[in-house]
Protein backbone atom coordinates (compact mmCIF):
# COMPACT_ATOMS: atom_id res chain seq x y z
CA UNK A 1 0.00 0.00 0.00
CA UNK A 2 1.43 3.43 -0.67
CA UNK A 3 -0.33 6.83 -0.45
CA UNK A 4 0.66 7.61 -3.89
CA UNK A 5 0.68 4.67 -6.06
CA UNK A 6 3.83 4.67 -8.22
CA UNK A 7 5.44 7.93 -7.50
CA UNK A 8 8.12 9.38 -5.59
CA UNK A 9 7.53 10.44 -2.68
CA UNK A 10 9.78 13.43 -1.40
CA UNK A 11 9.26 13.77 3.27
CA UNK A 12 9.54 17.14 4.47
CA UNK A 13 10.73 16.20 7.99
CA UNK A 14 12.32 19.04 10.96
CA UNK A 15 12.10 19.88 14.56
CA UNK A 16 8.91 21.59 15.58
CA UNK A 17 8.06 25.02 14.10
CA UNK A 18 10.76 25.89 11.44
CA UNK A 19 8.32 25.96 8.52
CA UNK A 20 7.81 23.11 7.31
CA UNK A 21 4.27 23.12 6.52
CA UNK A 22 4.56 26.22 5.35
CA UNK A 23 6.80 24.72 2.93
CA UNK A 24 4.97 22.10 1.69
CA UNK A 25 1.68 24.42 0.65
CA UNK A 26 4.91 25.99 -1.23
CA UNK A 27 5.79 23.03 -3.02
CA UNK A 28 2.35 21.86 -3.80
CA UNK A 29 1.04 25.29 -4.92
CA UNK A 30 -1.73 25.68 -2.58
CA UNK A 31 -2.67 25.67 0.98
CA UNK A 32 -3.23 22.08 2.04
CA UNK A 33 -1.38 22.41 5.33
CA UNK A 34 -2.61 24.14 8.25
CA UNK A 35 0.14 26.64 9.13
CA UNK A 36 0.02 28.73 12.25
CA UNK A 37 3.01 30.10 14.37
CA UNK A 38 2.89 28.00 17.42
CA UNK A 39 4.51 24.33 17.32
CA UNK A 40 3.17 20.95 16.63
CA UNK A 41 0.10 22.23 14.34
CA UNK A 42 1.09 18.79 11.96
CA UNK A 43 0.59 15.55 13.45
CA UNK A 44 -0.17 13.54 11.10
CA UNK A 45 1.65 12.15 7.91
CA UNK A 46 0.15 14.75 5.17
CA UNK A 47 0.47 13.64 1.18
CA UNK A 48 0.00 16.05 -1.83
CA UNK A 49 1.39 16.08 -5.46
CA UNK A 50 3.35 18.36 -7.62
CA UNK A 51 5.00 18.51 -10.76
CA UNK A 52 7.99 20.63 -11.48
CA UNK A 53 9.79 19.79 -14.53
CA UNK A 54 7.43 17.60 -15.81
CA UNK A 55 8.24 15.20 -13.18
CA UNK A 56 5.39 14.29 -11.01
CA UNK A 57 6.11 13.46 -7.26
CA UNK A 58 4.17 13.30 -3.96
CA UNK A 59 5.43 15.41 -0.97
CA UNK A 60 4.65 14.54 2.53
CA UNK A 61 4.57 17.02 5.55
CA UNK A 62 5.19 16.02 8.76
CA UNK A 63 4.88 16.61 12.48
CA UNK A 64 8.06 18.32 14.47
CA UNK A 65 10.47 15.80 15.27
CA UNK A 66 11.34 15.43 18.37
CA UNK A 67 14.12 13.35 18.82
CA UNK A 68 13.82 12.43 22.63
CA UNK A 69 10.35 11.97 22.75
CA UNK A 70 9.18 8.35 24.18
CA UNK A 71 5.96 8.04 24.77
CA UNK A 72 2.28 9.90 24.40
CA UNK A 73 1.54 12.36 21.17
CA UNK A 74 5.14 13.24 20.40
CA UNK A 75 6.54 9.93 20.32
CA UNK A 76 3.55 9.07 17.77
CA UNK A 77 4.34 12.12 16.01
CA UNK A 78 7.96 11.43 16.09
CA UNK A 79 7.21 7.83 14.71
CA UNK A 80 5.18 9.15 12.22
CA UNK A 81 7.70 11.33 11.00
CA UNK A 82 10.32 8.64 11.33
CA UNK A 83 8.35 6.31 8.73
CA UNK A 84 7.87 8.83 6.36
CA UNK A 85 11.68 9.70 6.03
CA UNK A 86 12.23 5.81 6.00
CA UNK A 87 9.93 5.31 2.97
CA UNK A 88 11.01 8.53 0.99
CA UNK A 89 12.99 8.98 -2.14
CA UNK A 90 14.33 11.94 -1.15
CA UNK A 91 14.04 13.64 2.68
CA UNK A 92 13.97 17.69 3.25
CA UNK A 93 15.53 18.16 6.38
CA UNK A 94 14.23 21.96 6.97
CA UNK A 95 16.31 23.92 9.70
CA UNK A 96 15.28 27.96 10.93
CA UNK A 97 17.86 30.30 9.83
CA UNK A 98 16.60 33.08 11.95
CA UNK A 99 17.35 30.49 14.96
CA UNK A 100 20.73 28.93 13.27
CA UNK A 101 21.81 25.63 14.09
CA UNK A 102 20.67 23.99 17.84
CA UNK A 103 21.20 20.93 18.96
CA UNK A 104 17.75 19.34 18.41
CA UNK A 105 18.63 20.14 14.55
CA UNK A 106 21.73 17.77 15.03
CA UNK A 107 19.29 15.40 16.75
CA UNK A 108 17.17 15.76 13.95
CA UNK A 109 19.66 15.04 10.85
CA UNK A 110 21.09 11.41 12.79
CA UNK A 111 17.41 10.14 13.13
CA UNK A 112 17.24 11.09 9.03
CA UNK A 113 20.75 9.63 8.23
CA UNK A 114 20.16 6.29 9.32
CA UNK A 115 17.75 6.46 6.79
CA UNK A 116 19.70 6.24 3.72
CA UNK A 117 17.59 8.39 1.38
CA UNK A 118 19.49 11.75 -0.16
CA UNK A 119 18.79 14.39 1.94
CA UNK A 120 18.54 17.88 1.61
CA UNK A 121 19.45 20.35 3.95
CA UNK A 122 16.43 23.60 3.39
CA UNK A 123 17.64 26.59 5.59
CA UNK A 124 13.92 28.05 5.64
CA UNK A 125 13.19 31.92 6.60
CA UNK A 126 16.20 33.25 4.34
CA UNK A 127 13.46 35.88 3.33
CA UNK A 128 16.35 38.94 2.63
CA UNK A 129 19.52 37.69 0.71
CA UNK A 130 21.74 39.35 3.11
CA UNK A 131 21.26 36.58 5.18
CA UNK A 132 22.17 33.80 3.17
CA UNK A 133 25.70 33.51 3.86
CA UNK A 134 24.49 32.87 7.34
CA UNK A 135 23.33 29.50 6.15
CA UNK A 136 26.97 28.22 6.30
CA UNK A 137 26.55 27.07 9.77
CA UNK A 138 24.25 24.24 8.76
CA UNK A 139 27.11 22.55 6.95
CA UNK A 140 27.91 20.90 9.94
CA UNK A 141 24.84 18.68 9.64
CA UNK A 142 26.76 17.06 7.07
CA UNK A 143 24.48 17.02 3.97
CA UNK A 144 26.49 19.08 1.73
CA UNK A 145 25.51 22.58 0.48
CA UNK A 146 22.33 24.06 2.61
CA UNK A 147 20.01 25.98 0.23
CA UNK A 148 18.43 28.77 1.33
CA UNK A 149 15.01 29.76 0.74
CA UNK A 150 12.01 31.51 2.04
CA UNK A 151 8.65 29.36 1.87
CA UNK A 152 6.66 32.12 3.20
CA UNK A 153 7.83 34.59 0.34
CA UNK A 154 8.92 31.77 -2.45
CA UNK A 155 12.58 32.67 -2.49
CA UNK A 156 14.94 30.16 -3.50
CA UNK A 157 12.07 27.47 -3.98
CA UNK A 158 12.62 26.82 -7.81
CA UNK A 159 15.95 25.91 -7.07
CA UNK A 160 15.14 24.01 -4.39
CA UNK A 161 12.60 22.20 -6.64
CA UNK A 162 15.81 21.49 -9.31
CA UNK A 163 17.84 19.92 -6.64
CA UNK A 164 14.98 17.94 -5.73
CA UNK A 165 14.15 16.36 -9.12
CA UNK A 166 18.27 15.78 -9.81
CA UNK A 167 17.77 13.18 -6.90
CA UNK A 168 14.31 11.83 -7.75
CA UNK A 169 14.47 7.68 -9.06
CA UNK A 170 14.52 7.24 -12.94
CA UNK A 171 11.07 7.47 -14.25
CA UNK A 172 9.93 4.12 -15.11
CA UNK A 173 8.05 3.73 -18.29
CA UNK A 174 4.08 2.86 -17.01
CA UNK A 175 2.98 -0.79 -18.10
CA UNK A 176 -0.72 -0.38 -18.36
CA UNK A 177 -3.30 2.31 -18.66
CA UNK A 178 -3.32 4.22 -15.56
CA UNK A 179 -6.57 3.05 -13.95
CA UNK A 180 -9.83 4.88 -12.96
CA UNK A 181 -9.20 7.23 -9.80
CA UNK A 182 -11.15 4.96 -6.93
CA UNK A 183 -13.87 5.74 -4.80
CA UNK A 184 -13.12 8.40 -2.12
CA UNK A 185 -14.05 7.33 1.61
CA UNK A 186 -14.38 10.04 3.92
CA UNK A 187 -14.75 9.29 7.98
CA UNK A 188 -16.56 12.08 9.41
CA UNK A 189 -17.81 12.19 13.25
CA UNK A 190 -17.52 14.77 16.50
CA UNK A 191 -14.68 14.40 18.06
CA UNK A 192 -13.40 11.52 19.76
CA UNK A 193 -15.96 9.02 18.49
CA UNK A 194 -13.07 7.06 17.25
CA UNK A 195 -12.53 7.85 13.49
CA UNK A 196 -8.77 7.85 13.30
CA UNK A 197 -8.92 4.37 15.26
CA UNK A 198 -11.12 3.14 13.13
CA UNK A 199 -8.97 4.06 9.92
CA UNK A 200 -6.24 2.25 11.65
CA UNK A 201 -8.35 -0.49 12.32
CA UNK A 202 -9.05 -1.07 8.70
CA UNK A 203 -5.38 -0.18 7.57
CA UNK A 204 -4.09 -2.63 9.89
CA UNK A 205 -1.40 -0.09 11.05
CA UNK A 206 -1.24 3.31 12.95
CA UNK A 207 -1.04 5.10 9.77
CA UNK A 208 -2.76 8.30 11.90
CA UNK A 209 -1.87 9.65 14.92
CA UNK A 210 -4.38 8.54 17.81
CA UNK A 211 -4.63 9.78 20.88
CA UNK A 212 -7.33 9.71 23.63
CA UNK A 213 -7.87 13.66 24.25
CA UNK A 214 -10.42 14.69 21.30
CA UNK A 215 -9.13 17.07 18.18
CA UNK A 216 -6.21 15.13 17.69
CA UNK A 217 -6.66 14.96 14.02
CA UNK A 218 -6.63 18.78 12.06
CA UNK A 219 -6.13 18.15 8.28
CA UNK A 220 -7.75 15.48 6.35
CA UNK A 221 -5.55 12.75 5.42
CA UNK A 222 -6.18 10.69 2.21
CA UNK A 223 -4.86 7.30 1.97
CA UNK A 224 -5.02 4.69 -0.40
CA UNK A 225 -6.39 1.07 0.41
CA UNK A 226 -6.16 -2.15 -1.83
CA UNK A 227 -8.12 -4.69 -0.87
CA UNK A 228 -9.25 -7.63 -2.80
CA UNK A 229 -8.09 -6.03 -5.75
CA UNK A 230 -10.24 -3.05 -4.81
CA UNK A 231 -8.98 0.26 -3.98
CA UNK A 232 -10.30 2.68 -2.11
CA UNK A 233 -9.10 6.36 -0.83
CA UNK A 234 -9.50 6.83 3.25
CA UNK A 235 -9.56 10.29 4.15
CA UNK A 236 -9.63 10.84 7.89
CA UNK A 237 -10.97 13.94 9.22
CA UNK A 238 -11.36 16.43 11.70
CA UNK A 239 -14.03 15.71 14.52
CA UNK A 240 -16.79 18.45 13.52
CA UNK A 241 -18.08 20.66 16.26
CA UNK A 242 -21.05 22.98 16.52
CA UNK A 243 -20.01 26.39 14.56
CA UNK A 244 -20.43 28.13 18.57
CA UNK A 245 -18.00 25.62 19.45
CA UNK A 246 -14.81 26.32 17.32
CA UNK A 247 -12.78 28.45 18.66
CA UNK A 248 -9.07 28.28 17.19
CA UNK A 249 -8.32 29.56 13.81
CA UNK A 250 -6.14 26.12 13.76
CA UNK A 251 -9.80 24.27 14.77
CA UNK A 252 -11.85 26.18 12.42
CA UNK A 253 -9.37 25.52 9.03
CA UNK A 254 -9.87 21.81 10.23
CA UNK A 255 -13.18 21.77 10.42
CA UNK A 256 -13.53 23.28 7.09
CA UNK A 257 -11.06 20.88 5.84
CA UNK A 258 -13.53 18.56 6.90
CA UNK A 259 -16.00 19.62 4.66
CA UNK A 260 -14.31 19.63 1.80
CA UNK A 261 -13.27 16.31 2.09
CA UNK A 262 -17.16 15.27 2.08
CA UNK A 263 -17.92 17.73 -0.29
CA UNK A 264 -15.26 15.54 -2.66
CA UNK A 265 -15.80 12.27 -1.23
CA UNK A 266 -18.42 9.56 -3.35
CA UNK A 267 -19.05 8.00 0.63
CA UNK A 268 -19.16 8.74 3.81
CA UNK A 269 -18.51 6.42 7.11
CA UNK A 270 -20.60 8.56 9.85
CA UNK A 271 -19.32 7.46 12.97
CA UNK A 272 -21.05 7.64 16.17
CA UNK A 273 -19.71 6.79 19.83
CA UNK A 274 -22.24 3.65 20.72
CA UNK A 275 -21.69 4.41 24.28
CA UNK A 276 -23.57 7.47 23.85
CA UNK A 277 -27.37 8.31 22.60
CA UNK A 278 -26.98 10.19 19.06
CA UNK A 279 -26.51 13.71 19.82
CA UNK A 280 -27.50 16.70 17.84
CA UNK A 281 -24.16 17.37 16.34
CA UNK A 282 -24.34 13.59 15.03
CA UNK A 283 -27.42 14.50 13.57
CA UNK A 284 -26.15 17.80 11.93
CA UNK A 285 -23.21 16.00 10.32
CA UNK A 286 -25.44 13.51 8.76
CA UNK A 287 -27.47 16.74 7.56
CA UNK A 288 -24.65 18.25 6.31
CA UNK A 289 -23.44 14.52 4.11
CA UNK A 290 -27.13 14.07 2.58
CA UNK A 291 -27.04 17.92 1.58
CA UNK A 292 -23.80 17.05 -0.52
CA UNK A 293 -25.23 14.13 -2.05
CA UNK A 294 -22.54 11.91 -0.74
CA UNK A 295 -22.89 8.13 -0.05
CA UNK A 296 -23.50 7.28 3.98
CA UNK A 297 -22.93 4.41 6.18
CA UNK A 298 -22.86 4.62 9.60
CA UNK A 299 -20.48 3.04 12.03
CA UNK A 300 -21.41 1.99 15.52
CA UNK A 301 -18.24 2.33 17.13
CA UNK A 302 -17.01 1.73 20.48
CA UNK A 303 -19.46 -1.45 20.67
CA UNK A 304 -17.20 -3.12 22.79
CA UNK A 305 -18.37 -0.42 25.39
CA UNK A 306 -21.43 -1.69 25.26
CA UNK A 307 -21.69 -5.24 24.89
CA UNK A 308 -19.27 -8.09 25.39
CA UNK A 309 -19.71 -9.95 21.59
CA UNK A 310 -19.88 -8.55 18.18
CA UNK A 311 -23.65 -9.19 18.47
CA UNK A 312 -25.98 -6.45 17.09
CA UNK A 313 -28.48 -5.04 19.61
CA UNK A 314 -32.13 -4.31 17.50
CA UNK A 315 -33.35 -1.86 20.30
CA UNK A 316 -30.24 -0.04 20.27
CA UNK A 317 -30.44 0.00 16.31
CA UNK A 318 -33.75 1.17 16.33
CA UNK A 319 -33.36 4.13 18.64
CA UNK A 320 -30.06 5.17 16.00
CA UNK A 321 -32.59 4.68 13.59
CA UNK A 322 -35.40 6.77 14.86
CA UNK A 323 -32.53 9.73 15.64
CA UNK A 324 -31.54 9.44 11.59
CA UNK A 325 -34.79 8.68 10.29
CA UNK A 326 -33.90 11.47 7.79
CA UNK A 327 -31.73 8.84 5.92
CA UNK A 328 -33.50 5.74 6.01
CA UNK A 329 -31.25 4.72 3.39
CA UNK A 330 -28.18 4.52 5.36
CA UNK A 331 -26.88 0.87 6.11
CA UNK A 332 -26.26 0.57 9.46
CA UNK A 333 -22.78 -1.23 10.89
CA UNK A 334 -21.88 -2.17 14.57
CA UNK A 335 -17.97 -1.85 14.88
CA UNK A 336 -14.92 -1.87 17.44
CA UNK A 337 -12.10 -0.80 16.21
CA UNK A 338 -10.02 -1.87 19.92
CA UNK A 339 -11.40 -5.40 19.00
CA UNK A 340 -11.24 -5.30 15.36
CA UNK A 341 -15.13 -6.12 15.00
CA UNK A 342 -17.51 -5.21 12.10
CA UNK A 343 -13.95 -3.56 9.83
CA UNK A 344 -14.72 -6.49 6.91
CA UNK A 345 -18.23 -5.86 7.26
CA UNK A 346 -17.41 -1.88 7.27
CA UNK A 347 -15.68 -2.24 3.74
CA UNK A 348 -17.87 -4.41 2.43
CA UNK A 349 -20.83 -2.29 2.83
CA UNK A 350 -18.80 0.90 1.48
CA UNK A 351 -17.64 -0.73 -1.52
CA UNK A 352 -21.64 -1.99 -2.12
CA UNK A 353 -22.54 1.73 -1.33
CA UNK A 354 -19.14 3.10 -3.43
CA UNK A 355 -21.22 0.50 -6.55
CA UNK A 356 -24.76 1.88 -5.92
CA UNK A 357 -22.71 5.46 -5.72
CA UNK A 358 -22.45 5.13 -9.60
CA UNK A 359 -25.16 3.28 -10.92
CA UNK A 360 -27.58 4.18 -13.85
CA UNK A 361 -31.22 2.44 -13.89
CA UNK A 362 -31.76 2.07 -17.79
CA UNK A 363 -34.45 4.53 -19.12
CA UNK A 364 -36.85 1.59 -19.93
CA UNK A 365 -36.48 -0.04 -16.08
CA UNK A 366 -36.73 3.19 -14.42
CA UNK A 367 -40.45 3.85 -16.28
CA UNK A 368 -41.97 0.49 -15.57
CA UNK A 369 -40.91 0.81 -11.78
CA UNK A 370 -42.53 4.33 -11.67
CA UNK A 371 -45.48 3.43 -14.16
CA UNK A 372 -46.38 0.22 -11.79
CA UNK A 373 -45.63 2.39 -8.69
CA UNK A 374 -48.60 4.81 -10.28
CA UNK A 375 -50.83 2.13 -11.20
CA UNK A 376 -50.64 0.63 -7.15
CA UNK A 377 -51.24 4.36 -5.77
CA UNK A 378 -52.17 7.30 -7.81
CA UNK A 379 -50.93 10.74 -6.89
CA UNK A 380 -54.05 12.11 -4.68
CA UNK A 381 -56.51 14.56 -6.83
CA UNK A 382 -57.55 17.85 -5.48
CA UNK A 383 -60.85 19.30 -4.96
CA UNK A 384 -61.57 20.41 -8.36
CA UNK A 385 -60.35 16.52 -9.60
CA UNK A 386 -56.75 17.71 -11.11
CA UNK A 387 -54.10 15.49 -10.51
CA UNK A 388 -50.39 15.16 -10.95
CA UNK A 389 -49.38 13.45 -13.98
CA UNK A 390 -46.04 11.60 -14.69
CA UNK A 391 -45.45 11.49 -18.42
CA UNK A 392 -41.44 9.72 -18.28
CA UNK A 393 -38.71 9.25 -15.80
CA UNK A 394 -35.18 9.42 -16.72
CA UNK A 395 -31.49 9.15 -14.68
CA UNK A 396 -29.41 11.38 -16.43
CA UNK A 397 -26.66 11.24 -14.12
CA UNK A 398 -25.34 9.41 -11.52
CA UNK A 399 -23.13 9.63 -8.55
CA UNK A 400 -25.02 10.41 -7.34
CA UNK A 401 -28.33 9.66 -8.74
CA UNK A 402 -30.52 12.09 -9.88
CA UNK A 403 -34.02 11.05 -11.22
CA UNK A 404 -35.80 13.02 -13.97
CA UNK A 405 -39.56 13.05 -14.12
CA UNK A 406 -41.67 14.81 -16.61
CA UNK A 407 -44.85 15.80 -15.27
CA UNK A 408 -47.76 18.32 -16.26
CA UNK A 409 -47.59 20.78 -13.39
CA UNK A 410 -44.58 20.25 -10.99
CA UNK A 411 -46.61 21.96 -8.45
CA UNK A 412 -48.72 19.46 -7.57
CA UNK A 413 -46.21 16.68 -6.40
CA UNK A 414 -46.28 16.33 -2.91
CA UNK A 415 -43.15 15.69 -0.99
CA UNK A 416 -45.34 12.42 0.37
CA UNK A 417 -45.66 10.66 -3.02
CA UNK A 418 -42.23 11.68 -3.95
CA UNK A 419 -41.02 9.89 -1.14
CA UNK A 420 -43.64 6.73 -2.21
CA UNK A 421 -41.75 6.98 -5.34
CA UNK A 422 -38.66 7.01 -4.04
CA UNK A 423 -39.53 3.80 -1.99
CA UNK A 424 -40.69 2.16 -5.22
CA UNK A 425 -37.64 2.99 -6.81
CA UNK A 426 -35.25 1.58 -4.18
CA UNK A 427 -37.22 -1.66 -3.45
CA UNK A 428 -36.97 -2.30 -7.32
CA UNK A 429 -33.37 -1.59 -7.43
CA UNK A 430 -31.74 -1.26 -4.25
CA UNK A 431 -29.54 1.61 -3.62
CA UNK A 432 -28.44 1.07 -0.45
CA UNK A 433 -26.41 4.44 1.36
CA UNK A 434 -26.76 6.27 -1.92
CA UNK A 435 -29.26 9.73 -1.44
CA UNK A 436 -31.67 9.83 -4.09
CA UNK A 437 -32.30 13.13 -6.08
CA UNK A 438 -35.38 14.24 -7.82
CA UNK A 439 -36.12 16.94 -10.42
CA UNK A 440 -39.57 17.55 -11.75
CA UNK A 441 -39.65 19.33 -15.75
CA UNK A 442 -42.60 20.05 -17.75
CA UNK A 443 -42.95 18.04 -20.77
CA UNK A 444 -41.14 19.47 -23.61
CA UNK A 445 -38.49 20.91 -21.07
CA UNK A 446 -34.58 19.68 -21.27
CA UNK A 447 -34.10 17.22 -18.48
Amino acid sequence: MSARAGLPVVAIVGRPNVGKSALFNRLVGRRVAIVEDVPGVTRDRLYAETAWRERRFAVVDTGGLISDATEGLAARVRAQATQAAAEADVVLLVVDAHDGLVPEDQAVADVVRRTGAPVLVVANKVDDPAREPAVAEFYALGFGDPLPVSALHGRGVGDLLDAVVALLPPVVPAAAPEAPAPPAVAIVGRPNVGKSSLVNAILGEERVVVDTAPGTTRDAVDTVLERDGQRLVLIDTAGLRRPSRVHEAVEAYGVARTRRAVGRAQVAVLVLDAAEPVADQDQHIARQIAEAGCGLVVALNKWDLVAATPRRDPRRERAVRHALRFVPYAPLVVTSAVRGWGIATLLEMVERVATAYRARIPTGVLNRIVGDAVRRTPPPADAAGRRLRIYYATQPESAPPRIVLFVNEPQRMSEAYQRYLERAIRQAHPLPGVPLRFVLRRRGEAP
